[in-house]
């Protein structure tokens, strides 16, 4: 954790969100907390929303590591859902009214058999409900008006899909999945596969990116000691090759001059550091390596 300026603060705080608290909450909260304990005003922004009914992990990033909302709010993402068959309801998940629609309820090996046809790079439609853009407003206000829309399909990346329990049309899952799936229209998907309806009736993040369940705290825990629960910016990057800059080099990548032969592959991310601090985050070009995060 570090000041950006004698207001903000600059890092992550790794929130595990209890239900019926929206992602919005969350950041409202975290800000305000940080806001009254510099006595000015803090910037902060979650890193990829979850439903109000969902729970789990929701980082929540500050300062200036909120430029990092494109590169970081993509990253995997893994989950513990449970979906219900042979029922559905107009948000595909518990929030909303049940539909007249029903279905049968498929066995536990019916089930299992379907999985795999939604491993890898599948095509989605986002569910009704949902926070996508449609001519400047969202779909889930269309749906509130009655305006059914048709939203077209998108690719998401499954990379893991099992069921790890559950009876009687109510089966548990783990998903790990690409940034931007909906896990509500995966049991929509699934259902159909079976020749049914279903519905998402819990759900929890266990991991998005580098930020685990294990290693996150529930909002009350940072309000007692918002300072001890604060994760340097670097944390985000445990993965990413790192380049050291000096003098003219320095210079020169800070005025937006790419650097060439410095050992990171064209398409790659990487953390630039001047001797003394970390100057952001970089992007290799054909061009050479350019500062694309200054922090």
């Amino acid at each position: 954790m570090r000041r950006n300026s004698p207001d903000s603060l600059t890092g992550f705080v790794n929130i595990d969100k209890s239900p019926d608290m929206t992602s919005s909450d969350v950041v409202c909260i975290v800000r305000g907390v940080l806001s009254r304990l510099i006595g000015g005003k803090q910037k902060a922004g979650h890193l990829g929303t979850l439903d109000p009914q969902a729970t789990g992990v929701l980082p929540v990033a500050l300062g200036k590591a909120t430029a990092l909302f494109d590169l970081l709010a993509f990253k995997t993402k893994r989950y513990t859902a449970e979906f219900v068959f042979g029922r559905t309801t107009d948000t595909l998940d518990r929030a909303g009214a049940f539909l007249p629609a029903t279905g049968r309820i498929p066995e536990r090996e019916e089930v299992e058999s379907v999985l795999a046809r939604f491993v890898g790079d599948i095509e989605q439609v986002p569910p009704a409900y949902s926070a996508k853009s449609v001519d400047g407003k969202r779909a889930y206000a269309y749906a509130r008006q009655g305006v059914q829309l048709a939203l077209p399909a998108r690719k998401v990346r499954i990379v893991s899909l099992s069921l790890t329990g559950g009876e009687k049309g109510r089966f548990m899952f783990d998903v790990e999945c690409g940034g931007g799936t909906y896990i509500r229209a995966l049991a929509r998907d699934i259902a159909e596969a079976l020749g049914t309806v279903g519905y998402m009736s819990a759900l929890r993040r266990t991991r998005s990116g580098v930020f685990a369940i294990e290693d996150a705290v529930d909002i009350d825990e940072f309000r007692r000691a918002p300072e001890e629960h604060i994760l340097p910016v670097e944390y985000a990057f445990g993965g990413f090759p790192s380049v050291t800059v000096d003098g003219e080099e320095e210079k020169r990548i800070t005025n937006g001059i790419p650097l060439k032969e410095k050992g990171v592959k064209e398409g790659e991310y990487c953390t630039v550091y001047a001797p003394d601090r970390l100057l952001g985050v970089g992007l290799a070009g054909k061009d050479g390596l350019r500062l694309g995060v200054r922090l």
